[in-house]
């Protein structure tokens, strides 16, 4: 995109996720729908808001996309469907009993080990890809 983005906002204080499972547990029990939120369940919710976040991007160029995302009401819808993923990924989390931050933190540190700098920079080969140096051919 043309313009650059935007650091994602953080509430102050250490109450790290809490605050927002806690909404989305009101919400979720107000509707009485903890009866359907297992681990099945929750993780096709996730995968069927991702298709629908993914129906904004499918077959448009870098530009279309761009000036789909400068229309007040086109960018909202995308961030209402990225909500929705993400509602649901909160939900999953908070269900299989998950530390979000815990959880992040450590795939981020394996990702580190897969992606090295000195090899990944730069590319989006897989690391499959970047272990012998090879340049691959591009499936994976």
């Amino acid at each position: 995109m043309n313009r650059p983005a935007k650091k994602v906002k953080q509430r102050a204080g250490q109450e790290g996720w809490e605050p927002l499972l806690e909404l989305l547990r009101k919400f979720r029990d107000d509707r009485d729908w903890k009866q359907f939120h297992n681990p099945k369940d929750l993780a096709a919710a996730i995968a069927i808001e991702a298709g629908e976040l993914q129906e904004h991007f499918l077959w448009k160029t870098r530009e279309e996309v761009a000036a789909d995302l400068s229309v007040a009401g086109r960018r909202q819808a995308v961030v209402d469907e990225l909500a929705d993923v993400l509602i649901c990924s909160l939900l999953l989390a908070d269900c299989l009993g998950v530390d979000i931050d815990e959880a992040v933190r450590a795939k981020t540190a394996v990702n580190a080990k897969k992606y090295p700098v000195s090899k990944a920079r730069g590319t989006a080969r897989k690391y499959t890809e970047l272990r012998g140096g090879s340049r691959g051919s591009g499936s994976a």
